[in-house]
């Protein structure tokens, strides 16, 4: 367990940051939470190669139950229109981190003899492309909105231009796309960091 401290203490502080970051906009479609929470691919593919399956999924483990932890207090929070974590975004959260990260480390695993680059692209790529799927249509959309009647989510379905420049769409449409494009382009960033870490803590 002490080896595993650094990705542990590392998931959990880009889980706590993302759950408060998520709470400021960036201009109409994002949060400045959609650039810390990617971050969590790169600890645990990181974990993944250094120190195999078994010890990724432990991490992701504990990522998930510091989201839930955090989700808890933020039901607990009255915003200007109710508590900030509706129990749609809890589930939608906790759902999208653990099936998308678990997916991660799956791919990651079934890549690992090739290219260096490859497991860590792919998985990712894969991994948060299911997320950005299953959080942004649990806690948003419409036709799931037997999940938790109570919550309204009107707003989010409200019909704009796709990222106000493209064919109509439910707004949590265009900031699902928004997300997913952030993700995107730090799974090719991530590269680099990815590379430096690994090499550094490889068995000799």
């Amino acid at each position: 367990m002490p080896r595993l401290l650094p990705g542990i203490l590392a998931m959990a502080a880009i889980v706590v940051a993302s759950n408060i970051l998520v709470q400021f906009l960036l201009g109409d479609w994002l949060t400045w939470g959609a650039f810390t929470y990617p971050l969590a691919f790169l600890v645990t593919d990181v974990m993944n190669r250094v120190y195999g399956v078994a010890a990724a999924r432990r991490v992701v483990f504990i990522g998930f139950l510091v989201g839930l932890t955090c989700s808890f207090v933020g039901t607990q929070i009255e915003g200007s229109f109710g508590p900030l974590v509706t129990l749609r975004i809890a589930l939608g959260s906790g759902l999208a981190f653990l099936t998308a990260q678990l997916l991660d480390v799956a791919v990651f695993n079934r890549l690992r003899e090739g290219t260096w680059w490859r497991a860590p692209l792919v998985s990712t790529l894969i991994g948060s492309t299911l997320d950005t799927l299953l959080f942004f249509s649990i806690a948003f959309s419409a036709t799931l909105a037997w999940i938790d009647p109570g919550t309204d989510v009107a707003w989010a379905n409200e019909a704009v231009p796709l990222l106000g420049i493209g064919p109509v769409a439910p707004l949590w449409v265009s900031l699902a796309v928004a997300d997913w494009g952030v993700k995107l382009s730090l799974a090719l960033i991530a590269l680099a960091p990815f590379r430096a870490i690994t090499v550094r803590l490889a068995p000799s």
